[in-house]
């Protein structure tokens, strides 16, 4: 339902909070329909509780989202941040009587700069579509989440996101040098810079970075890129267990190679791409290693890889012959999620990340943990980061493997962090962690992050019940 100023409010819509939000805002803008506005109660962690927002609003502009939160604090009425919904720990899900505020259509791109290698781009902009719009410019921007052709630029810095290429690229958070960010109170706020240095200040920029919409709403983002790098290609290799796949991932990484990626994906994980969208994969091997690179001489380096793999135990190396074998490759391990998720109707997601040293060591424990719980649990990596995705395939409508899967899903994350890492390497915390977001930092950490929080939203408006 898109309101005008002379409607009413539905039931259980409050009339005051519409009109204030429509006095600057165009009709189609504001959403009350409940039906449209169920739509927005939750990212990909459906599983993940979620409550009934109040009203969707879609802005366009940054004075738009000014007017909206001037009027949440006005009237004291909890705002939760949405991109593409692609989030998969619940972050973006709403709260009962929320503004949902949607910033999907904030989605243009306002310049690339070839110079200064830069783009200026609103929160609404799809990944893939930025990346496309840069290679025109023989430039790169390197983060490409599993959702790259999906999920937002606003979602993946509200996330810190990763994917395919941070072995040698690195995260979101290297790649945004300055964000407009409009406060709770609707004052905007610059922060950082358009230059290749900087140092002025605290760095504002990276606090909101990962922030998953709890300190303010981006609005608009300048982000460093690089020169476009050669056509990668990529090798697989077949190993007779994830601890030999592991111990090549550690060879590589001490003989001084920089990949492009290198990933890794268990004997559950492949069986259920093939399942899912026929690939061939080789469902004899207990782990599938994939590495590219996108250097001059790909090929050269490849072959050293190989060799290693072949050293650690590796049953069969095969280096793809061009680009589009290696692209089929890489369409695999973006399958790899969808894939566990059709196993069993539903998913929990993991991304703990360990020290690369010790990612063997969290493989064999999720195995174990997998058959204490009498559960299927894929895994897939970003394996030169030590980043897994352990993911716990389950049917949500029955009770006691419901209750398994929440349980295996803990003493994953407990694993973790006795082996030296942390809970979340690029998913955030939203909903799901919380708990576990506490024991990670410790009573100090806890306090001093919450400080923060105080400080940027002191009626704790924004996003409210995620992270602490």
């Amino acid at each position: 339902m898109i309101m005008s100023r002379s409607q009413a409010a539905p039931d259980g819509v409050d009339s005051t909070l519409t009109d204030r939000l429509l006095a600057g805002l165009p009709a189609d803008a504001v959403v009350t329909d409940p039906d449209i506005t169920a739509s927005y109660a939750h990212d990909m962690a459906s599983f993940c509780p979620s409550g009934s927002p109040a009203v969707v609003v879609l802005p366009r502009t940054v004075e738009e989202v000014q007017h909206v939160m001037r009027t949440a604090t006005e009237l004291r009425v909890p705002v939760v941040p949405q991109g593409a919904r692609t989030g998969l720990s619940g972050a973006a899900n709403a709260s009962d009587g929320c503004i949902v505020l949607s910033l999907t259509r904030m989605n243009r791109i306002l310049e690339i700069n070839p110079v200064d290698r830069i783009a200026v781009v609103e929160p609404g902009v799809v990944n893939a579509d930025l990346s496309r719009a840069v290679t025109e410019h023989g430039l790169y921007y390197p983060p490409d989440p599993s959702s790259w052709e999906m999920c937002t630029i606003g979602g993946n810095i509200g996330t810190a996101s990763g994917g395919l290429c941070c072995v040698k690229y690195g995260v979101t958070a290297e790649y945004v040098l300055g964000l407009d960010v409009v406060l709770a109170d609707g004052r905007l706020l610059s922060t950082g810079r358009r230059t290749a240095k900087g140092v002025a200040g605290y760095d504002l920029t990276r606090l909101f970075v990962g922030s998953e919409g709890s300190l303010g709403i981006v609005v608009r983002a300048v982000l460093a890129l690089k020169p476009k790098p050669p056509q990668q290609l990529v090798l697989a290799a077949e190993f007779p267990s994830a601890a030999a796949a592991c111990d090549a991932v550690c060879r590589i990484m001490a003989g001084g190679h920089v990949p492009s990626l290198l990933e890794l994906m268990d004997r559950t994980t492949v069986k259920a791409v093939n399942d899912l969208a026929h690939m061939g994969l080789p469902e004899t091997t207990e782990a599938l290693l994939l590495a590219a690179f996108d250097t001059p001489d790909p090929a050269a380096d490849l072959a050293a890889v190989g060799a290693l793999c072949e050293a650690a135990g590796a049953t069969e190396v095969v280096p793809a012959d061009d680009a589009a074998e290696s692209e089929m490759l890489l369409q695999a391990r973006r399958l790899s999620l969808p894939a566990l998720e059709a196993v069993r109707g539903t998913t929990m997601i993991d991304d703990v990340c360990v020290p690369r040293s010790r990612l063997g060591d969290l493989l064999d424990g999720i195995e174990q943990i997998a058959e204490k719980h009498r559960l299927t649990i894929g895994v897939c990596a970003h394996a030169g980061d030590g980043n897994t995705h352990p993911t716990v395939c389950f049917d949500a409508q029955d009770p006691d493997e419901s209750r398994r899967a929440r349980a295996s899903f803990d003493e994953i994350m407990a694993l973790g962090l006795r082996l030296g890492g942390t809970i979340t390497g690029e998913h955030g915390v939203g909903v799901l962690k919380k708990e576990w977001l506490a024991r990670e930092l410790g009573p100090v950490g806890l306090e001093v992050q919450r400080a923060v929080k105080q400080t940027f939203d002191p009626l704790g408006i924004l996003n409210p019940g995620k992270l602490f």
